[in-house]
C-alpha cells in the first residue's frame, strides 16, 4: 500500500507573550514531533483527551494551518513545496465532515444548494453540480425529494448524512472526521458508522476519524493514533492497541471507556488520576509522567523516543506495560 497521509516531525508551534506590552515570549508546542502514515483505503482513529493537539494537527494535514516544522506528503504531494496547482487538485482530493453540520450548513440554503457549492467554487458547470448533488445523496442513502429542503426540517441524522453527502461531491480520495457521530443519537450513530464503511468500501476512501469515542473507534478503525500533551505516545492496530496497549496513558483511556461486552465487564480497570495538565511550559521529560505510576527518574528527565514493540505497533515509552 501507499501512504496518502505521511507525517514526518510534524510540528505545530503557537508563540504568545504574558500581556500586551511583555517581551517574555512564550510557547505552546500543541503538536510536536509526529510521525505516522495513513495508508491508501485505511481508517486511521485518532483519539486523546481535549487538549491534547487532534484538531490542530487535523487543521495542519487541511492546510488550515501552516505548520512550524517537519513535513506532510498528501498523497505525494509535499505541503511545504506544494504549487498552487498542487494545492487546488488537494483541495479536491480531501474532505472533511465536523462534528456539528448544523453550523456548517447555511440556514437560508436548501440542500441541493449547500451540496452543489463546493463543486461551483471549483468550476464544475452548474448543471452538472445539480445531477451529482442526486447522485451524492442517493449515495447516502437519502431522498431526492429532500434536495428543496432547508437545514431547520431535518434532524441530526439527516444533517450529519447530508455533511457527507457535500463531502463527497467533489468525489476526494481523502476524508478528515471530527467527532462525526458525537452529537448524535446511539441508534443513530451505529447508521452513520455502517454508511461510512460502506461508502469507504465503494470509493476506496482513506479515513481520518478524530474522536473522544474509543468505542466508536474500535468498531471502525484499522489502526487507532494516541496523542497526549502534542505527543503520539502510541500508534498500531486497532485490536492490538485496544486489547493490549503498551502505554499507560493508553490503557487508562481503554478503561475510561464504558465497556459494551457483558462477558468483559468483569475486567478490572485502572483510572487515571489527576488532569492532562497544560501545554505551557512543558518539562524536559515525558508529558504523562506526572499522571504515571510506573513513572521513574528517567521518564521525568527525558523524553521517550518511540520503540516497535510489534509489528506496526509503536509505543513512545520507558516502560512498555505486559499486558
Amino acid at each position: 500500500m501507499s501512504a496518502m497521509i505521511q507525517l514526518n516531525h510534524l510540528q505545530k508551534h503557537f508563540k504568545f507573550s504574558k500581556g500586551l506590552i511583555s517581551t517574555d515570549k512564550r510557547v505552546v508546542k500543541a503538536v510536536d514531533d509526529i510521525s505516522f502514515s495513513v495508508e491508501k483505503g485505511e481508517i486511521v482513529g485518532l483519539v486523546g483527551e481535549s487538549g491534547s493537539g487532534k484538531t490542530t494537527l487535523a487543521r495542519v494535514v487541511l492546510s488550515l494551518s501552516k505548520m512550524t516544522g517537519g513535513d506532510v506528503l498528501i498523497d505525494g504531494v509535499d505541503l511545504a513545496k506544494a504549487t498552487r496547482k498542487d494545492m487546488d487538485k488537494l483541495h479536491r482530493d480531501i474532505a472533511v465532515v465536523f462534528q456539528d453540520p448544523a453550523s456548517n450548513l447555511n440556514p437560508r440554503q436548501t440542500v441541493e444548494s449547500s451540496i452543489m457549492r463546493p463543486m461551483i467554487i471549483h468550476g464544475v458547470p452548474r448543471a452538472e453540480a445539480r445531477k451529482k448533488a442526486g447522485e451524492v445523496l442517493d449515495m447516502v442513502k437519502m431522498d431526492r425529494r429532500y434536495l428543496d429542503s432547508y437545514p431547520h426540517q431535518l434532524s441530526g441524522g439527516q444533517l450529519q448524512r447530508i455533511a457527507i453527502a457535500r463531502a463527497l461531491a467533489l468525489s476526494p480520495k481523502i476524508m478528515i472526521l471530527d467527532e462525526p457521530t458525537s452529537a448524535l443519537d446511539v441508534s443513530v450513530q451505529a447508521q452513520i458508522l455502517n454508511l461510512l464503511l460502506d461508502l469507504q468500501e465503494e470509493m476506496g476512501l482513506t479515513y481520518l476519524i478524530i474522536t473522544h469515542d474509543l468505542n466508536v473507534i474500535k468498531y471502525i478503525s484499522d489502526k487507532i493514533a494516541v496523542m497526549y500533551l502534542g505527543k503520539l505516545v502510541e500508534f498500531g492496530p486497532t485490536e492490538e492497541v485496544a486489547e493490549h496497549p503498551k502505554h499507560p496513558y493508553t490503557k487508562g483511556l481503554m478503561d475510561a471507556a464504558p465497556i459494551l461486552d457483558p462477558r468483559l465487564r468483569g475486567r478490572k480497570k485502572e483510572i487515571m488520576q489527576g488532569d492532562a495538565g497544560s501545554l505551557i511550559n512543558m518539562g524536559a521529560g515525558c508529558r504523562f509522567a506526572p499522571r504515571c505510576r510506573y513513572a521513574g527518574p528517567e521518564c521525568r528527565e527525558r523524553d521517550p523516543e518511540p520503540v516497535t514493540v510489534g509489528e506496526d505497533h509503536q509505543v513512545a515509552c520507558f516502560h512498555p506495560l505486559e499486558i
